[in-house]
């Protein structure tokens, strides 16, 4: 099985909501990156995720929104767009935080599940990871999760040690 094929079972995406939902911002010309989970999986072994998340560049998000809203169902949060489909269980998350947007520019293509996607470099998806952790009223188990993913790249990467806070590297030990 394609690592495609996997992903779209995985997440049950019976409507090619992933496809629709790439095909809005190629249509837009939107400037993106992805970053979150799924960029660690493009720098270290993959594990499962139902989420893709994304920053788009703030005036390209407010131009696409009508578009977002007409094809897809639309959550808003304070840091946060969720999209999702009926049909599909994978949810797109679009960050609104602003400290996200620098990362399109410095982003390049990777491979992602079987598909090409810009990708936040590696320092930056370490710095989304260490806001994450560092946000006190996130979930706990999310921010766990975060914490797995920081130890997973500092596996890979040793040398971004230095990047993460003391704090945050006495609750990896």
């Amino acid at each position: 099985m394609r690592a495609r094929d996997y992903w779209k079972t995985v997440t049950v995406d019976r409507v090619d909501f992933l496809d629709q939902f790439v095909a809005v911002l190629r249509d837009a010309a939107a400037r993106y990156c992805v970053v979150g989970e799924q960029p660690v999986n493009a720098y270290v072994d993959p594990v499962v995720s139902l989420d893709l998340d994304l920053v788009v560049a703030l005036a390209d998000l407010r131009r696409l929104d009508p578009a977002f809203s007409q094809r897809f169902q639309v959550e808003r949060f304070s840091d946060s767009l969720d999209l999702s489909m009926p049909g599909s269980d994978l949810r797109v998350q679009l960050r609104t935080d602003p400290r996200y947007e620098v990362f399109i520019e410095r982003s390049s293509p990777r491979d992602i599940l079987g598909m090409s996607f810009p990708v936040a470099r590696v320092e930056d998806v370490l710095q989304g990871k260490i806001w994450a952790v560092s946000e006190e009223t996130r979930r706990g188990s999310k921010r766990q999760k975060d914490l797995a993913d920081i130890a997973r790249l500092l596996e890979a990467f040793p040398h971004l040690r230095d990047a993460v806070p003391e704090e945050i590297q006495r609750r990896l030990l």
